[in-house]
């Protein structure tokens, strides 16, 4: 008897979060644009643990308790904040041996929304292939969880979405009855030969444009910049070892 295949799902939106929700799942957080490439560029060049808060008020104590602060809303960095959310900030000179406290809009709110989970990981296209052969040594089924804007649909969360199902479907361990699955596959397949192009239509890099943000757009898209799986553990992310 052939082993049962393991289950795939994706969720489009933290507003969503509560139909997919299980304890058994290892929940990858996805905000391409800019929380989880910040994270996965942070851990790659040396920052001793982030310590991911949800809201501004958590972050503001933190800074009263003496921490480097990295925490924005909207884009703009906070006025009590060390600096804000672009993974240009998380320099070797800056993060090395580090402890920073993190705060932005969207992810880090659903880091800790998924935290019952079975193990929450950070992915991004920085980190795609290690963060793939990582969860295909877990054994365990694995839920995208798109961070996505203010409860919004984002492109660039989904289309990342669909080049990580791809790479866990041809694994052969894992099978999905889930439409965002799907969709976000095919969006995947029309995004992959001009990865950069396509995103120019993302809302959030409109965003970013207009503040002036969107010098990292293509660098956030770049894959395979680092082997670093970051995981949330007691409170903290760090590298899987």
């Amino acid at each position: 008897m052939k082993n049962a295949k393991l289950r795939l799902e994706t969720c489009l939106s933290p507003a969503m979060y509560s139909k997919h929700a299980n304890d058994e799942n290892i929940v990858v957080v996805v905000d391409i644009l800019r929380a989880t490439s910040s994270i996965c560029t942070a851990l790659h060049n040396g920052v001793k643990r982030i310590i991911p808060v949800a809201t501004v008020e958590e972050a503001k104590v933190k800074k009263e308790e003496g921490f480097i602060v990295a925490s924005e809303r909207d884009g703009y960095v906070l006025d009590f904040a060390d600096f804000g959310n672009s993974p240009f900030n998380f320099t070797v000179d800056r993060v090395k041996d580090k402890e920073i406290v993190y705060s932005t809009t969207n992810g880090t709110r659903c880091i800790h929304m998924a935290s019952h989970s079975k193990a929450v990981v950070i992915g991004s296209f920085l980190n795609l292939t290690a963060l793939t052969d990582w969860l295909i040594k877990q054994d365990a089924p694995v839920l995208i969880f798109c961070a996505s804007w203010k409860d919004r649909f984002s492109l660039e969360d989904t289309v990342f979405a669909g080049a990580l199902a791809e790479k866990l479907l041809e694994s052969g361990k894992y099978e999905t009855i889930c439409d965002a699955v799907i969709a976000s596959l095919d969006l995947w397949s029309i995004a992959k030969t001009d990865l950069n192009g396509y995103i120019q239509k993302a809302a959030q890099k409109g965003r970013l444009a207009a503040k002036g943000l969107d010098d990292c757009i293509e660098f956030c898209h770049q894959p395979d910049f680092t082997t670093v799986v970051p995981q949330f553990s007691d409170g903290d992310l760090v590298a899987v070892s």
